[in-house]
């Protein structure tokens, strides 16, 4: 039974790669197939852990067997998604424009935290430990290097920051233009940015093709095995 099992992983695994590849002679069925089999299997599993990780535990479960305190809590996500539900609707689609826009600012406001808590706070917090010569003393890290990492990190920090600032005053021609000295920061800021993302798009392309070269070792392994 193990090794039917893993025959058929393997060739299902082998077949959908091969759909996939088929794209590089342009769009077709083959690829077609295998694009809408992954979303539908993924959109399966998204609603199957969303059943069993939060509707059924945090909101069926509650209202049938929690107590009274409970269900009365749960009503109120409970009424907010019973007014979702109306979009379906048209002619009471405007119901759900309460739930939504509560969804809307409580997750603009989440995120706007997660961006101050989780990035702007901890880049100052690391630019300005980079610049701690005990802590780089401890990590046998000379002075001098220490000093020129942080000058480089707080540069690209400023520099970036300074090239989305936006204010300007207007010429005598009516357009807008800003502080030559804006300008230059912003320039050296544009270099850091590029860096920036072609550092990270190297990261991607090797990423993707480390995933290349492992299905092809895939198939190559898989023929193998079945020859």
């Amino acid at each position: 039974m193990v090794l039917s099992l893993d025959l058929i992983t393997g060739l299902l695994s082998f077949v959908f790669t091969l759909f996939i590849f088929s794209y590089l002679i342009g769009d077709n069925p083959l690829f077609r197939i295998a694009v809408y089999i992954f979303v539908g299997v993924s959109s399966g599993y998204i609603a199957s852990i969303a059943w069993w990780q939060v509707i059924w535990p945090r909101l069926i479960n509650p209202l049938i067997f929690g107590s009274i305190l409970e269900k009365g809590f749960m009503l109120v996500p409970l009424i907010g998604a019973i007014l979702i539900f109306m979009k379906i609707l048209p002619r009471m689609a405007g119901m759900a424009r309460f739930a939504m826009a509560f969804m809307v600012g409580v997750g603009a406001a989440v995120t706007i935290y997660g961006a101050v808590a989780g990035t702007l706070i901890p880049q100052v917090l690391g630019t300005i430990n980079i610049f701690d010569l005990l802590a780089a003393s401890a990590r046998n890290v000379s002075p001098i290097e220490s000093i020129f990492n942080g000058s480089v990190i707080l540069a690209g920090t400023i520099f970036t920051l300074i090239y989305f600032h936006f204010g300007a005053r207007p010429k005598a021609d009516g357009s807008m233009q800003r502080m030559r000295l804006i300008e230059l920061f912003a320039w050296v800021g544009r270099i850091f940015i590029g860096i920036t993302l072609g550092t990270v798009f190297a990261g991607v392309y090797a990423a993707a093709l480390t995933a290349f070269i492992e299905r092809i070792i895939s198939i190559i392994n898989f023929i193998g095995n079945f020859l």
